[in-house]
């Protein structure tokens, strides 16, 4: 008879189970994983003398696929995507959906224009401009010393 000892213990965890890798190569290599929790796209905020610039990444959309909504000072940016693929293999018949779709908000400064909003979508980068009131816009000038 032989006696094969186990390592039930892999990088400090007692108790290891094979199990777990394939359960947890499964949830991180299909569709439960990091990337798939975090679809909310980086968004740049800059502000101009004359206006406020949202730049929203998301490569991959349509100008089709965005929402614009303005509700009191509350401008509203949203996009779906809705994809189907199938495939027939071997007697075998595969239909799998996909479906993106994320939603960001932002409070807008009471010196926002709510009639100069604008947007466009060009190179995976939607552009929004939000501008300013005429009395909010920033004044220079020069100041006479007495």
């Amino acid at each position: 008879m032989t006696l094969v000892k186990f390592n039930n213990e892999k990088n400090g965890v007692k108790n290891y189970s094979p199990f777990n890798d394939l359960f947890d190569s499964f949830f991180k290599d299909s569709y439960y994983n990091d990337s798939t929790l975090n679809k909310v796209p980086a968004v740049n905020i800059f502000e101009a003398e004359d206006a406020y610039h949202i730049e929203v990444a998301a490569p991959g959309l349509k100008k089709d696929n965005f929402k614009l909504q303005l509700e009191k000072n509350v401008l509203k940016i949203s996009a779906e995507k809705a994809t189907e693929t199938e495939s027939n293999h071997r007697k075998v018949t595969r239909k799998e959906f996909s479906y993106n779709a994320f939603a960001r908000s932002f409070t807008l400064p009471e010196t926002v224009d709510f009639a100069k909003i604008d947007a466009k979508y060009e190179d995976g980068v939607l552009y929004v401009t939000v501008g300013k009131k005429e009395e909010a816009k920033i004044q220079s000038r020069e100041i006479a010393i007495s």
